[in-house]
């Protein structure tokens, strides 16, 4: 099927996909531009993996102050080069997973950070509700199995849900970032600081 010109600078501005990707993904899904921006979703989070080795020694330290004063946050986000570090893009995406940080209040940048000992102090206090419920040992340790799952991936940032659009994990929100810039990025480190 051919795709016009103007579909093409459409899906192009909503995703900043190269205008031949997007001539491609209009052609693959016989210019239906939401299918389209699936198939390019999808399309870039295979390229995402491959990005995910390469180096993030450049990027930018964000901040974020809540309105009260008695709540912040310094986040570092990485990417691979300083031109996208200076876009507006970019800047933009580190205050908004800065501002999530504040929100939410995440221990760990990803689920297997999430320290042994807290883990341990849980599962005391799990098992122990479990017994009070009458639970016996082997439907417990089934269910800490579970427990421990949900709650390394709540106290997660990249698995948490963003708060600026629910239908989407912070995770999903970097591919997609790294979809529209080209690059590997990466949440480096951060730190929530309130009274």
């Amino acid at each position: 099927m051919a795709v016009s010109l103007d579909q093409i600078k459409e899906l192009r501005e909503m995703t900043g996909v190269s205008m031949m990707g997007c001539k491609k993904a209009l052609e693959e899904t016989n210019g239906d531009l939401q299918k389209a921006v699936e198939y390019l979703r999808k399309k870039g989070e295979s390229k995402a993996a491959e990005r995910s080795v390469r180096s993030t020694s450049q990027g930018v330290v964000a901040s974020y102050i809540h309105g009260n004063a008695r709540l912040g946050v310094l986040l570092q986000l990485g990417c691979e080069t300083d031109f996208v570090a200076k876009t507006d893009d970019f800047k933009s995406l580190a205050y908004d997973i800065a501002m999530h940080v504040a929100a939410m209040n995440p221990l760990n940048i990803s689920p297997d950070e999430v320290s042994h000992e807290l883990l341990e102090k849980e599962r005391e206090i799990w098992t122990e509700q479990l017994k009070n419920e009458g639970k016996n040992d082997k439907m417990i340790d089934n269910i800490l199995v579970g427990k421990e799952k949900k709650f390394r991936e709540e106290n997660a940032l990249l698995k948490q849900e963003f708060v600026k659009n629910p239908e989407m994990s912070i995770e999903q929100v970097l591919m997609d970032a790294q979809t529209r810039m080209g690059e590997n990025i990466k949440i480096v480190r951060f730190s929530r600081f309130s009274l």
